[in-house]
């Protein structure tokens, strides 16, 4: 790589698994596209325990980082570029305001919030503090999804683009789960949307808008949720786009595994796209299927040695080198559009958080 190359020095919160995924995939010698390096510079976590068993697990670097036996610690390193976020859903707003409060650029995993009160003020935060925060939300990182958007909105591969369609099922036992589990309480943003669902959303916003941010259309919501114990088990969210007509169906649920190998079909007036991988979160390969039944099919695979969470994390290196506070694929404003969306569905069920105030129930 070039001389002038970003270098990120990370600060870890949390050393649950989605953290351990993320450090994993940036221990990684090399990936399709690297254009950063990085360093774990340090690691925060409820005990030194706790650190001391993640570091080994998942860290091969040398030096070593840091570890601490609190987040606090993180945010005051004056060595760390950057925190990475990866707590339960409910303590994200704490931890980014912690965060910018010191401040320390943010890349808060998904759901950035519980709701978009909750993103607003985080956002406000940050820009009154001039310091970079972006949801984490890899998917849009994948070269796959990139360059399945160019075919889509660019090329016009499939022409006039139609409708979607898009699934993510677990199969979880909640049933027979704790009542602290974060799957079974509210207060933690339990329910297959803000943990699942917004993957499948994440696919009709890409697929369908065109665009992303204050430049995308704004869809047409409606949705249904199954309900237990005011946790929704099953979600299913239609979008469409009044301008084009485009319409998406977006489902979740943790009652069934879903599997297989393809979760998304986008169809249009040239032929059809269908979308692999072992999850939403995770594309592997699409195929083309025209319309003319006498042309072939194209298939498009593309490498991933680890999970894909370093494409993330080379897109927030250049966006610190460059100084810039937003990133163009995730910017503030997609994630206000998704939080909001979401409020929506959460509305109109009737699934509720605690941390949800009378602006919520008044949207």
């Amino acid at each position: 790589m070039a001389a002038n190359t970003p270098i990120v020095r990370w600060g870890i919160v949390a050393t649950g698994k989605i953290s351990g995924w993320f450090v994993e995939d940036l221990m990684l010698s090399d990936w399709p596209g690297k254009s950063a390096n990085h360093i774990i510079e340090c690691i925060g976590s409820s005990s030194l325990d706790k650190c001391e068993r993640f570091a080994q697990e998942y860290v091969t670097q040398k030096p070593k980082p840091t570890l601490y036996g609190s987040y606090q610690e993180v945010y005051g390193d004056k060595e760390v570029d950057c925190v990475y976020i990866g707590t339960p859903h409910s303590f994200h707003k704490q931890n980014c305001l912690d965060a910018i409060k010191a401040r320390k650029n943010v890349l808060c995993e998904k759901p950035f919030t519980m709701n978009s009160a909750e993103a607003e003020e985080v956002f406000a935060a940050a820009k009154a503090k001039g310091v970079f925060v972006m949801e984490a939300v890899w998917t849009r990182f994948f070269p796959a999804v990139k360059t399945l958007q160019k075919m889509l909105h660019e090329e016009q591969k499939i022409g006039r683009i139609i409708r979607m369609y898009c699934d993510f099922g677990l199969d979880i036992d909640i049933a027979n789960l704790p009542e602290s589990s974060r799957y079974k309480d509210p207060a933690l943003g339990a329910g297959s949307l803000l943990d699942i669902g917004i993957y499948s959303l994440t696919w009709g916003l890409l697929t369908l808008a065109g665009n992303v941010g204050d430049k995308a259309e704004d869809p047409e919501v409606a949705s249904t949720q199954t309900l237990s114990d005011g946790v929704d088990t099953s979600s299913s969210v239609v979008l469409k786009y009044p301008s084009t007509g485009r319409q998406g169906i977006c489902t979740s649920t943790t009652d069934f595994n879903s599997g297989g190998d393809s979760f998304a079909r986008i169809e249009g007036s040239k032929g059809y796209i269908v979308v692999h991988g072992t999850t939403a979160a995770s594309p592997q390969r699409f195929d083309f299927y025209p319309k003319d039944s006498d042309a072939k099919v194209e298939h498009f695979k593309f490498e991933k040695p680890g999970r894909g969470f370093f494409w993330e994390a080379d897109a927030v290196a250049h966006d610190l080198k460059a100084g810039r506070l937003e990133n163009e694929t995730m910017p503030w404003a997609e994630t206000l559009r998704m939080m909001m969306i979401m409020d929506g569905v959460r509305k109109r069920s009737g699934a509720r958080f605690p941390v949800d105030d009378c602006r919520f129930l008044e949207k």
